[in-house]
């Protein structure tokens, strides 16, 4: 058996785990030959970033989601500074078309008071009364709704995999080594790990193992003895062409859950499932029940337009999803304190992971964060049951 020591293994390489390698080699100093990435699927065929949204969004009701998805948007908005590679800025198609969160007259209480949280902390962000919604959005069908909330700016989407291969080409071009491999194992000795052992055959004994294992993570974190709530969770998301599309829309989420946004010439649209119909699940097939049964209906009821539309294709994808709260695990686990998870995104990994790989490189190279605390986040409120209730979860 091959080994090999570096001070920082990161296992997962897709937009978190390269993220936290760009931080590390990057702007924490590290040396970047002391830092490996593990990537089961250099191709990234089944991993989550790919398959999301891309969306990135300002209008949480949790001031640490605000503020890292705030991060977020200004690192992509400045990402020429920050990973290009010789001399050439990568394109990840930003489109600041903002979020329109719809709610019936039971759900403005809510929307009001994340509003407040939201323009406490610098978003962009506006109310709008059923009369300003069809003001501002005359293809849109207002009944049945009593305000929308609209962010003017700081909100869009992005090309995912683009991200993606921005932060993994910056950290290989800085010297971060990326192996293609997939962790089989890890030795630990007390609340330590000392090495990862791969489907290789390599041994690779290390100072930090960072757990961006992604749909995975659970499994990553039993071969260490732990236990946290991280389960694979299966999302469709539907393409449709629309024959006289409503102009520049925005990415909308209705009342009932049901959501689309623009995709080139056409849209993208999906709803969550119901608590009791969404099993823990890693493959990929499709279900199209809920676009026939949910999806259609409600999007030929809230904008009229849509009354005559053909879809066009569909694709399936996974959140690593917390069952305890949906909402990120971040920090050391209390049993083992040099493994830190990064994990439970339950859809957010794309928009915060450039706060996610900053927040990781601090607590690597300082023992703590540094700009956004993100402690309330830790695995200690798995241990103690003190869930942390985001409210606009889409």
């Amino acid at each position: 058996m091959t080994s090999n020591s570096y001070d920082v293994l990161i296992v997962g390489g897709a937009v978190v785990g390269s993220a936290a390698a760009y931080f590390l080699a990057g702007p924490m100093g590290m040396d970047p030959k002391r830092i490996a990435v593990v990537e089961r699927d250099p191709t990234y065929g089944e991993a989550a970033t790919p398959r999301s949204l891309g969306g990135i969004r300002q209008q949480f009701s949790t001031k640490e989601n605000i503020e890292m998805s705030r991060f977020g948007m200004q690192f992509v908005k400045s990402i020429g500074e920050h990973l290009s590679v010789d001399g050439e800025a990568p394109d990840v198609n930003l489109r600041e078309q903002g979020y329109l969160f719809l709610a019936t007259q039971e759900g403005v209480p809510v929307l009001e008071a994340n509003h407040r949280t939201q323009r406490a902390l610098g978003a962009d962000v506006e109310l709008l009364d059923a009369a300003a919604l069809k003001a501002r959005f005359p293809w849109l069908n207002t009944e049945g709704l009593a305000a929308g909330s609209f962010g003017r700016s700081g909100e869009g989407w992005i090309d995912p995999y683009a991200l993606l291969q921005a932060f993994r080409r910056k950290a290989r071009a800085l010297g971060v080594a990326y192996l293609h491999d997939e962790v089989t194992g890890l030795e630990r000795s007390g609340g330590r790990i000392r090495a990862a052992t791969l489907k290789s055959g390599r041994r690779i004994a290390c100072g930090t193992l960072v757990n961006a294992a992604g749909t995975r993570a659970h499994l990553l974190a039993a071969m260490a003895g732990l236990d946290i709530p991280i389960r694979p969770r299966k999302r469709f998301v539907y393409v449709f062409d629309c024959r006289e599309p409503p102009p520049k829309a925005p990415l909308l989420i209705d009342a009932t859950g049901v959501y689309f946004r623009p995709e080139g010439a056409g849209f993208v649209c999906g709803v969550s499932p119901p608590e009791d119909a969404d099993p823990d699940c890693l493959d990929f097939e499709l279900d199209y029940r809920p676009w026939e049964d949910v999806v259609w209906p409600t999007l030929a009821h809230r904008v009229p337009a849509f009354e005559a539309i053909k879809l066009v294709r569909a694709w399936a994808g996974q959140y690593d999803y917390n069952t305890l709260d949906q909402n990120l695990i971040i920090g050391p686990h209390e049993d083992c304190a040099n493994f830190l998870l990064a994990n439970g995104f339950s859809g957010h990994g794309l928009q915060q992971s450039p706060a996610a790989g900053r927040a990781l490189a601090e607590l690597v190279a300082t023992g703590g964060f540094r700009t956004i605390d993100l402690s309330s986040f830790s695995h200690a409120r798995v241990r103690q049951n003190r869930p942390i209730r985001e409210l606009n979860v889409v």
